[in-house]
């Protein structure tokens, strides 16, 4: 059995795969870094349309990071 091109798939997948985890990841870091600096009244909203994330991913992400305090990260009744 020929197996050459399915072993070029699969290393393409995982490259394809761990750029992804590093894309995600510097995705994350920016999206925290802009609400870290200088917050004022509509960066999440702002977060949410260029990233694409709802904004409890973003609080959830902000929170993990240890960017934003509790009463921040809790949504208005």
């Amino acid at each position: 059995m020929d197996t050459a091109k399915l072993q070029l798939a699969a290393q393409r997948y995982r490259e394809a795969e761990a750029a992804l985890d590093a894309a995600r990841a510097d995705l994350r870091a920016e999206a925290v870094a802009a609400l870290q600096q200088d917050p004022k009244r509509g960066d999440q909203s702002e977060v949410v349309r260029i990233t694409g994330w709802t904004r409890e991913q973003i609080r959830t992400i902000m929170k993990t990071a240890g960017g934003l305090s509790d009463e921040m990260t809790t949504p208005a009744p």
